[in-house]
């Protein structure tokens, strides 16, 4: 049973997505809970699959209608991309779950056009993850891509516009990706990693092999909106529905560094890209330059939900500038803030989707009161901030530990400085909301009244929101606490793994 499930766990989502396409048009009601069936045997697979290969160590390997490697299309599940295939599921059901009163509201007409894409956007990304095939991966990054285009472009007045920029610096990077693909089958004639990273240490002098590592890499840099192509996602995110930026907010830079990761250290080795091309410092300054940029462009903004993608930009130079420090301590802080930051990026945003529901409105300055009207949302709310700062014991910290251990080992002191500069513009950036919050009286957004109390709106009413969007939101709250409890057993038993000895 196990060896079906990497199939399963995307042809299942996949189905779905055609079976909720299809209730839309028949019956509404069967549209969530389809969804919702799907994205749960979804992550019960992936959950599954991680246990087998942490209890065995090995690899799982599935080969799609029983061809071999390298001439079929296989999935291989490993240390990494079993641990990121949680990730993924996780954060799609627990959004879909707590979205769903937002979506029979914002799209009561086109739900089941919504879901089927939603449903279809977290197939794509599965497979990304799980696929041993280069070409495939491009396929199904494209899945994703066009899916997330439509989720997005279906939000605010301004949306079609943020995803017309979005689509063509997408399409720029997918193109970038796909030509890189094409240059490694006319060199070597194989799309297979594996057999490309047996074939590529023979070639590791070739023109061909350096370009299309070069624009490979280009097209991901893209993609995850490093700077200075980061320009699509400020609009993309800001500008779509509350459900799907919980769902495209959290996943799509971080699968797409998973993919850096995974195409640097399995397909063209760690002696090629850190030794031999000797690329690491330009682009950890690139990193750095990421992280400040994204940190006082976050700065400057009085809409919370911008605020949060600029914030998005800055952890992206996180998790590159850690992974290209080269060491263990920098890789091993770069994948643990893919998980930690898919949760945080996802909490922040649940929060974001709770406040436009309370008060009707995204800007910072509306979040007056809402302290006394709101205590638990609030109080979830102040551990994703401290998590996004870096505060023990949140996973924020511990994630931030091991890229500032990294820095340290690896004499990247600016990059170390970056870290701690963006920590404390997050703190000013986070307080500031607490203080607009908790210190400034309320507004009744409903009947645009004043209670005239201060410190959280004393004479507030407390009107939380809807246990359906409540409840997943503190759980995730929550769960930023286990995991950093958990931080040094995920690097010990999972991430460790996915490193390659030779990497110290």
């Amino acid at each position: 049973m196990v060896n079906t499930l990497p199939a399963l766990v995307i042809i299942v989502p996949l189905l779905a997505a055609l079976m909720v396409a299809a209730a839309g048009f028949i019956d509404k009601r069967a549209c969530f809970p389809v969804a919702v069936a799907a994205l749960s045997v979804s992550f019960l697979g992936a959950a599954a699959l991680l246990v087998q290969v942490v209890n065995t160590g090995l690899a799982i390997e599935y080969r799609f209608a029983g061809w071999a490697a390298p001439m079929g299309i296989v999935y291989v599940i490993d240390h990494l991309s079993a641990l990121v295939l949680v990730v993924i599921t996780a954060v799609s059901l627990v959004n879909l779950v707590s979205s769903k009163q937002t979506i029979h509201r914002e799209f009561a007409d086109k739900e089941g056009a919504f879901i089927s894409l939603y449903v279809l956007f977290t197939a794509g990304l599965i497979g990304m993850t799980a696929t041993g095939d280069a070409f495939n991966l491009y396929v199904l990054l494209e899945i994703a891509s066009l899916s997330g285009y439509a989720l997005i472009g279906l939000g605010k007045a301004r949306a079609p516009l943020a995803t017309l920029n979005y689509l063509f610096l997408g399409t720029i990077g997918a193109t970038f990706y796909l030509l890189g693909v094409g240059y490694l089958y006319i060199a070597t004639g194989s799309l297979n990693m594996a057999d490309l990273a047996a074939i590529l240490p023979g070639m590791k002098d070739s023109g061909i092999v350096l370009f299309a590592f070069i624009i490979m890499l280009s097209g991901l840099f893209v993609k995850m909106a490093l700077f200075p192509v980061h320009g699509w996602l400020p609009g993309a995110y800001s500008q779509s529905s509350s459900a799907a930026a919980g769902l495209i907010a959290p996943l799509t830079t971080k699968v797409t560094v998973y993919i850096m990761v995974r195409i640097c250290l399995n397909l063209f080795s760690v002696d090629y890209t850190f030794h031999q091309l000797n690329v690491s410092d330009f682009l950890v300054w690139v990193a750095i330059a990421t992280i400040v940029f994204g940190s006082l462009s976050a700065l400057a903004q009085t809409d919370y939900k911008k605020m949060l993608t600029y914030i998005i930009i800055a952890e992206v130079g996180y998790m590159v500038g850690g992974f290209f420090l080269g060491n263990r301590m920098g890789m091993s802080g770069a994948i643990l803030h893919i998980v930690n930051d898919a949760v945080m990026t996802l909490c922040l945003f649940m929060a974001a989707g709770i406040f436009l529901w309370k008060t009707g409105s995204e800007e910072r300055g509306d979040l007056k009161g809402l302290f006394g009207s709101m205590p638990f949302t609030m109080a979830g709310f102040v551990l994703a901030g401290l998590s996004i700062i870096g505060v023990p014991p949140t996973c924020g910290f511990f994630s931030k530990w091991y890229l500032v251990s990294g820095g340290i080992a690896a004499g990247q002191y600016a990059f170390v400085a970056a870290l701690l500069f963006s920590s404390l513009v997050n703190a000013v950036l986070f307080f500031r909301l607490f203080e607009i919050s908790y210190f400034e009286p309320f507004i009744d957004h409903h009947h645009g009244s004043d209670d005239g109390g201060g410190h959280g709106g004393a004479g507030a009413v407390i009107q939380e929101a809807p246990m359906a969007m409540l409840v997943p939101f503190l759980f995730v709250s929550i769960m930023l606490l286990v995991l950093g409890i958990y931080s040094g057993r995920i690097v010990t038993n999972i991430i460790h793994f996915a490193i390659p000895a030779g990497v110290i």
